[in-house]
């Protein structure tokens, strides 16, 4: 027999015996954008949305929130269901629900409705991002090869892509069936996602246990429980802060001291504490990845709905804005995958938005459209590096045996940052969306960004990685 060995696969596909399993890519890929998708072509939907409906800024903002509220729940969630079952199963399940979240959305009769459905959608998407790093970090193991640059760029560059193009997509779509069709989209991409998950990802976990030992023995559900409570709690009081919200807080500190008590005790915590406490470098790329997405997400909803409201684009020239954002970040990325260093990146990125924020100022009603566009080109540079570095530093920074959790945290810090960003949103334009708001936004997406700045400055630890003892997988024996 000639060519490369294969064995066979309990999901019916060949398996190459010493490389990266390349028909893995499409089901990871497709997995992975279907929340970028749904959070940025929700931003040129929330103005024709709020006519439809008769809906201030200030209410529509909950379609940006409840996406994230449940997503930033449900990722960790999800993939620490991935680590102990393997990510087949929650794949399905979670690509099922995204294509009934879209059949509800597209028929939803109020605001209300719609809203669940964006509830929907966040779990429904939950488990696209874990369940692509856990088969990028499994496959790093099976193989023995040192951690794969180019498929992970890869994945940072599509998620992005969708990203960035999403409001080029929803305002195509708007045009062609009205706001439902931001929605609708959802059903071939989870027929797609079905099609594909069950033909290519493995049918059983790669982990092993011992023989008899069922994985749901490892649930720590008291502990998911706590963790759901101390978020809801606390992106709830950042979605409406104030006194009459006081004991929000309150319930947050509560929730999270008893959510640490559970877990220095769990025998199968999950999210070990301990280990996560011991590695600080992880620890600060969840509060970079906060801080980074603060900004993302201001610019991204709060400049579009200003395209639109401020400036008086359709809500098509105003997702056509953002084609040079899409552009760029893909070159950026592209032309610095493969270099797996990743403090030049954030240094850079972090100097992009910083930069991308003072073009904000000079902007008014009258703009010409070049000015339009010059912010998104500069945006453009620290769109195509902060993803790939934060992502990079996760896969790192992390212990393998906990790769889909350490990855649904990083997307639950991002979407902290994302819902803090709806809240300044919110805050700063409140019933009307001027120029004026938008200039208050960008002071403070600037004080953020320059905080980001020097976190990353301050971090040591990230002229590591990148380096030839970092290129195996971090792993705890325990």
């Amino acid at each position: 027999m000639t060519g490369k060995l294969r064995r066979i696969r309990p999901g019916g596909a060949n398996r190459p015996a010493d490389g990266f399993d390349r028909r893995l890519l499409a089901p990871m890929m497709l997995g992975s954008v279907l929340n970028p998708v749904n959070s940025s072509i929700i931003s040129v939907s929330l103005v024709p949305i709020g006519a439809a409906f008769g809906a201030p800024p200030s209410q529509t903002a909950w379609l940006i929130s409840a996406l994230y509220l449940a997503t930033a729940i449900g990722q960790p969630v999800v993939g620490r269901l991935i680590d102990l079952f393997g990510p087949r199963r929650l794949f399905l399940a979670g690509t099922a629900l995204t294509g009934v979240a879209g059949v509800v959305g597209m028929c939803a009769p109020s605001l209300g409705v719609l809203i669940a459905a964006r509830v929907l959608l966040g779990f429904g998407t939950c488990s696209g991002y874990p369940a692509a790093m856990y088969l990028i970090r499994s496959e790093a193991g099976r193989t023995g090869q040192k951690s794969p640059a180019g498929v992970l760029t890869a994945l940072a560059v599509t998620t992005q892509t969708i990203a960035v193009v999403g409001p080029s997509l929803g305002g195509l779509l708007i045009g062609v069936g009205g706001w439902r069709a931001t929605l609708a989209v959802n059903i071939p991409l989870a027929a797609a996602g079905l099609y594909l998950g069950a033909r290519r990802i493995p049918a059983t976990p790669a982990r092993r246990r011992a023989p008899g030992r069922h994985p749901a023995g490892d649930l720590d559900l008291p502990g998911m429980a706590l963790f759901a409570s101390a978020l809801v709690c606390l992106l709830l009081f950042l979605m409406d802060p104030g006194g009459s919200t006081w004991y929000l807080p309150v319930l947050t500190v509560c929730a999270g001291v008893a959510f640490t008590w559970r877990e220095l005790r769990a025998r199968q915590p999950f999210i070990d504490v301990r280990v996560l406490g011991s590695n600080l470098p992880l620890v600060a790329t969840y509060g970079r990845a906060l801080l980074c997405y603060v900004v993302t997400y201001a610019f991204l909803y709060g400049y579009t709905q200003w395209t639109e409201e401020g400036r008086g684009l359709t809500a098509s020239q105003a997702g056509l804005v953002q084609l040079p954002l899409f552009s760029v970040a893909i070159l950026v990325s592209t032309l610095t995958g493969r270099r797996q260093a990743v403090r030049g990146k954030l240094l850079v990125g972090a100097a992009g938005q910083i930069g991308a924020c003072a073009l904000l100022f000079p902007l008014h009603a009258d703009s010409p459209v070049w000015m339009l566009l010059a912010v998104v080109v500069v945006l453009g540079v620290p769109q195509g590096l902060n993803s790939l570095a934060l992502q990079n530093s996760v896969y790192h920074q992390a212990d393998a045996d906990r790769m889909g959790s350490s990855a649904g945290l990083l997307r639950t810090f991002g979407y902290l940052g994302a819902i803090i960003a709806s809240a300044a949103n919110a805050a700063f334009f409140g019933h009307h969306i001027d120029t004026v708001g938008l200039h208050h936004l960008a002071w403070f997406m600037l004080a953020v960004s320059v905080l980001f700045l020097a976190v990353t400055v301050a971090d040591r630890s990230l002229r590591a990685i990148g380096s030839a003892e970092t290129d195996r997988p971090r792993r705890t024996d325990r």
